[in-house]
């Protein structure tokens, strides 16, 4: 689920000079930092370093996916910079971010998903960081979490034809695959949701033993055969070369340079 956590008491006011991080946030809560490409992770004392270290080498093979080094999509990261995006990583008690998107340390299992673990919402999260910030404004008439863009049309179609950029509906439509209830997700935020489950479970994030049983209330096609077969306009959408996207789904073994935990 896109999420972010509310800083209480305090304004997101972008000057270093008052205590606050460049990113809006007091510098004081964040106690570990990894820069992956520029985007920042922030931790709060709490995450353990193997969970932090995690999250960064899964944004790294998102944004590296061959390992080499190098961004694969530059024109996406900088529209993730531009719009200041990046990660919160707290205990679920210690909620300190704001404007970040937050991971909860209880939620990260840096060993990968399975029934009894439970997901690694790392490469949920994450990825909600790199379609809402990025993708969405480098490629607006394609990507953008509005109505009118080419997967906000493919998501109206999943949901069984349901249209209007309002937020969930109480029942879909028989024949819709996509069948989101969360009603405090507005329209923006069921297409990021959308664009989510279509990559991960192309990648083959989603089809592991019991997975389809916890999400089938709201997503059906939990693996690549059933994107290609019931929903072709958003498996061509996300598999389209030319918006390299990642063709192998992050597994927390990043190669392609040295990522290091700065503490403060």
């Amino acid at each position: 689920m896109r999420r972010y956590v509310i800083l209480i008491g305090l304004l997101p006011l972008l000057i270093s000079c008052s205590g606050f991080s460049e990113s809006g946030v007091s510098s004081d809560v964040w106690k570990k930092e990894v820069n992956v490409f520029g985007i920042t992770i922030q931790a709060t004392d709490c995450v353990s370093d193997a969970k932090v270290r995690h999250a960064a080498n899964v944004l790294a093979e998102y944004l590296d996916n061959d390992n080499d080094g190098v961004i694969d999509n530059p024109a996406v990261v900088d529209q993730i910079k531009e719009n200041n995006g990046w990660l919160g990583m707290s205990c679920e008690a210690d909620d300190v971010s704001a404007a970040a998107t937050e991971l909860f340390a209880e939620e990260t299992h840096p060993g990968g998903s399975s029934l009894n673990s439970g997901f690694d919402a790392t490469l949920e999260e994450i990825l909600h960081v790199i379609t809402e910030k990025g993708y969405a404004n480098a490629y607006p008439s394609v990507f953008a979490e509005r109505e009118g863009s080419s997967i906000a049309n493919a998501m109206d179609t999943a949901r069984g034809g349901v249209k209007g950029g309002g937020k969930p509906v109480d029942s879909y439509p028989a024949d819709a695959w996509y069948t989101y209830d969360d009603k405090t997700c507005d329209y923006s935020c069921m297409v990021t949701e959308y664009f989510y489950w279509g990559l991960s479970s192309i990648l083959d994030a989603q089809s592991y033993s019991g997975r389809l049983d916890e999400i089938g209330g709201e997503w059906d096609l939990n693996t690549k055969a059933k994107v290609k077969a019931t929903d072709p306009t958003l498996y061509n959408l996300l598999t389209n070369p030319q918006y390299r996207l990642p063709a192998t789904i992050p597994d927390g073994t990043y190669t392609g340079t040295t990522l290091t935990i700065t503490r403060k």
